[in-house]
């Protein structure tokens, strides 16, 4: 069974990068945020307070973030393993997780500032089946149409220079402690995460020593 944690900011392509590792080994892809955008959709009781933190570019709180992964990885779906993306964000939370939980590796990708803003503020949103696309990796063939639905691509709540500069803040002086943590533990492999989807994806699978990339499996959009 493997277990990872990706890590990184804001646009650096965890996303991409997890469900390239979860469609090639079986493993089951956890996205805290997809949980959270599951919420808004549906207008459940927590939808209003997620949507307040978002839209502000803050961080939802560590008992409600808790909570929320306690709660899916219970379901015990994943038979031979998972990807977590999005989590954990500070200190606390990697405490809470290293207390709950094992985990193989973390993959740590690093993306420079001035490349994840480029990153972040191209990409869209179909307002109507939520597929992501990014301007920059994954255009849609028709300019701001979905090419799966036809609908409308907007840019995410949260896809601000206000927002994003936030969450920058947050990530350099809470998340990238978190990393301390885990090195402690020898978990920690460092990706360069500027090259293309398919290029970091292969050196995720160099350093864990798994089976190498093939341009046979899909490549969404960062």
């Amino acid at each position: 069974m493997r277990k990872y944690i990706i890590i990184g900011v804001q646009g650096c392509g965890k996303g991409t990068q997890a469900h390239l590792l979860s469609e090639s080994l079986d493993l089951v892809h956890i996205s805290v945020g997809d949980i959270f955008r599951w919420h808004m959709e549906n207008h459940t009781k927590l939808a209003a307070r997620v949507r307040r933190t978002v839209a502000a570019g803050e961080l939802v709180g560590d008992e409600v973030v808790e909570d929320i992964v306690r709660y899916r990885l219970d379901l015990h779906d994943w038979n031979y393993g998972f990807v977590l993306d999005g989590f954990p964000r500070n200190e606390s939370q990697a405490r809470f997780f290293l207390e709950c939980y094992d985990i193989n590796a973390v993959i740590n990708i690093q993306v420079p500032d001035d490349v994840v803003r480029e990153r972040v503020l191209a990409r869209r949103l179909c307002s109507d089946c939520g597929l992501d696309y990014n301007l920059i990796y994954h255009r849609p063939e028709v300019r701001g149409t979905c090419d799966v639905c036809g609908g409308s691509l907007v840019s995410r709540p949260d896809d601000t220079e206000e927002a994003l500069a936030k969450r920058l803040e947050d990530y350099h002086s809470k998340t990238e402690p978190v990393l301390k943590l885990f090195r402690k533990k020898e978990l920690v492999v460092d990706i360069d995460g500027t090259p293309t989807p398919a290029e970091v994806q292969q050196s995720i699978r160099s350093a864990l020593r798994l089976p190498a990339y093939t341009p046979s499996e899909s490549v969404v959009g960062a």
